[in-house]
């Protein structure tokens, strides 16, 4: 009796084993075997488990304090080869994670397009940058390039960040604890407005920013559209920011037909929508606007604002560095004429340590932790075929904190920048190629400006140093940076308004 119940024992494990063995095999048979013979030449790794693939394996690492345990497992099994196939987001992927193959995934606009999952595109839109045709792109880029990061522009909006920067340091030392990130995201996203709206009232200002905040959380969730799922919640927060914003181009189309338009003198990035025709004469229909809109507002504070709550926080943390970047930032106000008053851009390009912390910020942080390609054709990729129709992952953070790149990875040593130039691709906060972020220029200098005034005039003190971080969908302090802004001295006054 005990044999056969031993025997008996045996068999269901064996076929429990059985049944474990085929389901984890079931995606290589599902998405590999209509490859045929190009199937033995794909990447090394595994596609996981049916449905989910690796995203369970992903989203456990990112929600651990050891987000690079995920690309660890890739390494750790299958070599540093710099590209593994894997299952992301419901497709058949291949992740990269070496300069040279980034290089060509980014560069290749032959061999590549955009390969954003559909969830991520129903919540920054369908006529947005990352998901419209190559032409498309070049065309809206012409377009917004030189009023977010021309010459021009840059002067121009100089006084107005200055200003909010100023304002918002004396405001925030007298209010005793705050969450820092939270303010640094209202200011970055105050000033955003400024540029492609002109401006707003506080109340729909308060709006917009609190369903971006929404809308953001769902860009790295599972596409899971169900009441109480953080999916459901972000399209919900979209539908609401359209019609906020279809509001706001039905009010200016009005505008811009009246008489007062004809005298308007400095358009700001909706009228420059508005009014833009191409070649055959047709304008931009209302739903491109408001996606370019959408993708340029959540960009454009997101980033900006989470570094320049990490770069005080790192420069308070080491007071080296904070000691030399203040000393540079005091040589260059002692410097300029008696009768200037507010920084100039000529400055702003002259603060070289303070654009090492930059650098050295965005280096570890890594805002990005990666973007998405699709392989339009079979690709050849250092001896591996990326199939067409497979998605590309082009991984920024394992870039970032290669020590084989960067000795110490994980130190933050804004020296390392001196002198050095960085190879291709191995620097990557705002992507390569074409699609390059746009409004880079814009997005340093507000970090440049309002470090220059905390530099020479305040300190952070922290409430919860050791906080916990969270790195979906961005490395934060679960806390949101609680801390008191201290007071040391007056700030320099700016610049008269333009």
């Amino acid at each position: 009796m005990g044999m056969e119940l031993l025997i008996s024992w045996s068999w269901m494990i064996l076929g429990l084993v059985g049944v474990l063995i085929f389901v984890k095999k079931a995606n290589g048979w599902l998405y590999e075997s209509k490859l045929g013979a190009k199937r033995y030449s794909l990447p090394p790794g595994d596609l996981g488990w049916p449905f989910i693939g690796n995203m369970w394996s992903f989203l456990k690492a990112f929600k651990s304090n050891n987000p690079d345990s995920f690309i660890d497992t890739f390494v750790t099994r299958y070599g540093r080869t710099g590209i593994y196939k894997a299952l992301m987001f419901g497709r058949p992927s291949v992740i990269v994670t070496l300069p040279e193959t980034c290089k060509r995934v980014l560069t290749d606009d032959d061999a590549f397009k955009p390969g954003w999952p559909v969830s991520t595109i129903k919540l920054i839109g369908e006529k947005s940058f990352i998901s419209i045709s190559y032409e498309e792109h070049k065309r809206l880029r012409r377009l917004t390039a030189a009023p977010v990061n021309g010459y021009e522009a840059l002067s121009l909006y100089l006084n107005y960040i200055e200003e909010n920067v100023i304002s918002a340091l004396d405001k925030w030392s007298k209010m005793g604890q705050f969450e820092f990130l939270t303010y640094t995201r209202k200011l970055t996203f105050r000033i955003i407005m400024y540029i492609f709206l002109s401006s707003e009232s506080e109340d729909v200002m308060e709006a917009l920013e609190r369903e971006y905040t929404t809308l953001n959380y769902g860009v790295r969730a599972m596409a899971i559209n169900i009441p109480g799922f953080v999916y459901h919640k972000a399209l919900k927060a979209r539908k609401k920011l359209v019609g906020i914003l279809q509001s706001i181009v039905d009010e200016r189309r009005n505008q811009n037909k009246g008489p007062c338009s004809l005298t308007k003198n400095n358009k700001d990035m909706l009228d420059a929508l508005l009014s833009v025709e191409d070649e055959k004469g047709r304008k931009l229909e209302d739903d491109e606007i408001i996606d370019v809109l959408l993708m340029y507002l959540n960009a454009g504070h997101e980033s900006s604002g989470h570094i320049i709550m990490w770069a005080t926080v790192f420069l308070q943390a080491h007071p080296q560095y904070l000691h030399k970047a203040k000393a540079e930032q005091e040589r260059i106000v002692k410097k300029r004429p008696a009768t200037q008053k507010g920084l100039t851009l000529k400055e702003v390009r002259e603060m070289v340590y303070l654009s090492n912390v930059i650098d050295e910020t965005l280096r570890i942080v890594t805002f990005s932790l990666t973007v998405f390609r699709e392989a339009k054709k079979d690709v050849n990729v250092n001896g591996y075929i990326i199939p067409k129709g497979w998605r590309v992952l082009v991984w920024f953070r394992t870039i970032h904190l290669d020590p084989e790149i960067y000795p110490n990875p994980r130190e933050f040593n804004p020296s390392r920048w001196e002198d050095y130039t960085p190879k291709a691709c191995t620097f990557l906060p705002f992507g390569a190629g074409s699609r390059l972020c746009p409004g880079n220029d814009l997005a340093r200098l507000e970090i440049a400006i309002f470090l220059h005034y905390f530099l020479l005039g305040y300190e952070l003190e922290r409430a919860n140093p050791n906080s916990e971080l969270m790195y979906l969908p961005h490395t934060r302090p679960k806390d949101n940076c609680l801390a008191k802004l201290i007071s040391k001295s007056p700030s320099p006054s700016p610049s008269p308004s333009v």
